[in-house]
């Protein structure tokens, strides 16, 4: 496999992960405080969206190059 499509690939997860992340936000904010799910299962929700961010972030980190400084 060449750089560009580990490039490729990197950007696909990216759009994968970030949409996974809105969904997330759009579950927990229909939540709110009616309270659908138990507290211990929106912890989760949470705990797993914050995941889903830093992973995103790591994953755009690897795309921008080494500057140096």
């Amino acid at each position: 496999m060449n750089d560009l499509d580990d490039i490729e690939t990197l950007r696909r997860r990216i759009i994968e992960l970030q949409l996974e992340h809105q969904g997330l936000d759009a579950m927990i904010d229909s939540v709110g405080p009616q309270g659908t799910l138990d507290e211990l299962q929106l912890r989760r929700l949470k705990k797993r969206r914050l995941q889903i961010r830093d992973t995103i972030a790591l994953l755009q980190m690897r795309l921008v190059p080494d500057v140096p400084a």
